[in-house]
């Protein structure tokens, strides 16, 4: 069953603009985000889109740089380590408390599914990203895990930058896809502990993947 769109403020809208721009490639790491193009795009005034850069830097998509603004954060090998491994050890808890993959849970993670098959079928890296936070979002909000499901939004927002590195590694996109397959499947069968092990797994190949494309991008650099 398709839930209703949540209410979205002007603020809300100009923010995930934002972060298209951020997922796609558009804006790369140092890039300065300035305010009236975004407000043009959208069609709002500048002011909410000032909203949503501060709340963007709070998140950690931006970093406010002296004597120049907002720019889009730089994703470095030390906090991609430290991330996806705290976001690898409360998933895996949050699978194993969870309880079973049944009902409306279970109906929306297959429609996920479902969208990106079609996402990395398309090669639609943005989208992709979108659903794949999605889908971990699902997993680990239930009533056994709220408490859990509030840290990981936390780290989600941290690592939010990092979703583009399905940019730098887009050959992870169906084996990504694979790997959500067979957590949900775990999952359904009741073979929680299963599923806990593939969703970190999941997520340490992740951050192996990405860890790689940025040492050969600094390596490019250098």
């Amino acid at each position: 069953m398709t839930q209703p769109e949540p209410f979205r403020t002007k603020a809300d809208l100009a923010a995930e603009h934002i972060k298209q721009l951020i997922m796609s490639g558009r804006a790369e790491p140092g890039t300065k985000l300035v305010a009236r193009p975004v407000a043009e795009a959208v069609g709002i005034s500048e002011t909410p889109v000032r909203e949503a850069i501060k709340q963007l830097v709070s998140e950690g998509w931006l970093v406010e740089r002296p004597h120049v603004g907002a720019v889009v954060a730089q994703v470095t090998v030390d906090n991609a380590r430290e991330l996806y491994g705290v976001r690898a050890a409360l998933s895996a808890l949050a699978l194993e408390l969870g309880g079973p993959l049944e009902g409306d849970r279970l109906e929306q993670v297959d429609e996920v599914l479902a969208d990106s098959a079609e996402a990395v079928a398309a090669e639609d890296v943005a989208r992709f990203a979108t659903l794949n936070r999605r889908f971990h979002s699902l997993l680990c909000d239930t009533e056994h895990t709220r408490m859990i499901h509030r840290m990981l939004l936390g780290v989600w927002s941290q690592t939010a930058t990092a979703q583009r590195g399905f940019q730098l590694v887009p050959w992870r996109l169906p084996e990504s896809h694979a790997e959500h397959l067979a957590i949900r499947n775990a999952l359904v069968e009741g073979e929680f502990h299963k599923a806990a092990e593939l969703v970190r797994t999941h997520e340490l190949a992740a951050m192996d993947a990405l860890i790689r494309a940025l040492d050969a991008s600094s390596a490019k650099n250098e």
